[in-house]
């Protein structure tokens, strides 16, 4: 994939809520290939900034574009978001294949058979398939947190986002979801929160520090993201 061809823009964004200044005249690109590691304080605005960069949250001030393969501005990209905190309630009668499955709706109307392989192989990937038709209430924190992001994945987005994935993951697969990320960074454009360095020094191109501003790690010495350059 290639990089310095950004696919998001911030553009001087600023969140306040109730009074508070969360995030203040964040400038940062995301290019097309940039494996993005973002770290930071509890309470910085980590996820408030991811949120805005989906569009999920609107920001007090400033602009956030979009950009597809041409480099055009665009109004929607394909995304697949897997949330710090799961919005999902245990009792709904839902089962593991079903949760999966309901990623492709962002890529319109499948045949079975194709829908069918598309799950197939991501169970495998994020190891349920014996649990394939399991109820989410049944689910232990860690497994849930695996269907979730079978589902980010399973439409093969263009971008991925993942706020704290390994959250309730055990040592297993935490070591398995980097062999994953590994096989979907060449063609995924991945933007990553987390408190493992590991990630960030094996893994990332580029590091952010998120502390209600945007610094750029250059080796060890944070930088304003407003330099931003495909370095």
């Amino acid at each position: 994939m290639e990089i310095c061809k950004p696919i998001i823009e911030l553009r001087g964004v600023s969140m306040q809520w109730e009074g508070k200044n969360i995030l203040s005249d964040v400038n940062l690109t995301v290019n097309r290939g940039d494996f993005l590691a973002i770290t930071g304080p509890n309470g910085g605005g980590k996820t408030t900034l991811l949120r805005i960069m989906l569009r999920l949250l609107r920001p007090s001030a400033g602009a956030v574009i979009y950009r597809n393969s041409a480099g055009g501005e665009c109004n929607r990209l394909p995304i697949g978001y897997l949330p710090q905190k799961n919005m999902i309630d245990s009792r709904f009668p839902i089962s593991v294949e079903e949760v999966i499955s309901s990623g492709l709706m962002a890529i319109g109307r499948l045949e079975a058979d194709e829908r069918r392989t598309a799950v197939d192989e991501i169970l495998r990937m994020v190891e349920l398939s014996d649990h394939r038709r399991a109820s989410i209430g049944n689910l232990s924190g860690g497994q849930l947190q695996r269907a979730l992001l079978g589902r980010a994945l399973i439409s093969r987005p263009e971008m991925l986002v993942l706020d704290e994935p390994l959250s309730y993951l055990d040592k297993h697969f935490e070591q398995h979801i980097y062999t994953i990320l590994q096989e979907v960074a060449p063609h995924t454009t991945i933007v990553l929160v987390s408190h493992e360095l590991s990630v960030i020094s094996t893994m990332a191109n580029r590091h952010a520090i998120v502390d209600h501003t945007v610094r750029l790690c250059k080796g060890h010495h944070p930088q304003p993201f407003a330099a931003d350059s495909c370095s």
